[in-house]
């Protein structure tokens, strides 16, 4: 799945600030369904009953659309279709990353020694080793821009259970996007699958010797760039299980060949 970066200048972007719902790169089907093509939509899904910018910027805020659980793909916790359901089975898109922002959650120490309720966050940029970009599951829409008249493309990306080393950065809630081989990601985006078959790509865990991660400036989000910086106050995440990690929706197995 390649196309020629230079014709899409919109890819030359540092870091993505969602709660802005600034435009990232997505892929779509193309109208014949036999390629693909890069196009822009604004990061936090929009459902079409929304019917004005002031709403749906109410409506993202509220339900924070920016990701969507791939446990709930179809039917909601309390068994309910899910608002995601048509879109899972029509609108299919992949989410274009090369990183992903979390931040780490350490308890500030109180002057007796004790931990105090305040947290101090460590953003960390995660990749993938050896690999320049990835996919992740999304579904988008078009919604209609009544101040424009014209189609928007919003867009989520699946979430899912973290592996061990997302479990110590993403402390708070222990998830971490789903993150694609190239054939589930093809899969997701060209095929029908049936909906169990979507429900088990949109929760694919990547195992945890396959990423690479550092800590960022924490003003990452007003500069738009992941700067590297060290904290020397800051312990080291534990890698000594990558080997013997198990995860229950692993579907990379047969690709991991990467040592951490």
């Amino acid at each position: 799945m390649a196309k020629p970066v230079r014709n899409y200048p919109f890819l030359n972007v540092g870091v993505h600030n969602g709660f802005n719902y600034a435009p990232c790169a997505i892929l779509v089907p193309s109208e014949d369904g036999k390629d693909f093509d890069i196009v822009q939509a604004e990061w936090g899904y929009v459902p079409g009953f929304v019917k004005t910018r002031s709403e749906a910027n109410i409506f993202r805020a509220k339900y924070t659309t920016l990701n969507f659980k791939s446990e709930n793909l179809f039917t909601k916790e309390d068994g309910k279709r899910s608002m995601w359901a048509d879109a899972a089975k029509n609108r299919r898109c992949l989410v274009l990353s090369t990183g992903i922002v979390e931040s780490r959650h350490i308890p500030k120490i109180g002057k007796k020694g004790q931990e105090l309720k305040e947290m101090i966050k460590y953003p960390y940029q995660v990749g993938l080793k050896e690999q320049e970009y990835f996919y992740l599951p999304g579904l988008y829409n078009e919604w209609l821009d009544p101040e424009t008249g014209q189609f928007v493309n919003t867009v989520a990306f699946g979430i899912t259970d973290s592996n061990n080393v997302m479990s110590q950065i993403h402390n708070s809630k222990k998830r971490m996007p789903s993150i694609l081989t190239e054939d589930l990601a093809w899969e997701w985006l060209m095929e029908k699958p049936s909906e169990e078959r979507l429900s088990q790509i949109a929760r694919t865990q990547i195992p945890s010797k396959l990423l690479e991660f550092c800590t960022v400036d924490r003003n990452y989000r007003t500069t738009l760039e992941a700067t590297p910086l060290e904290y020397p106050e800051l312990a080291a995440i534990d890698t000594t299980f990558v080997d013997t990690e198990e995860l229950q929706f692993n579907h990379w197995q047969d690709l991991q060949t990467v040592k951490a």
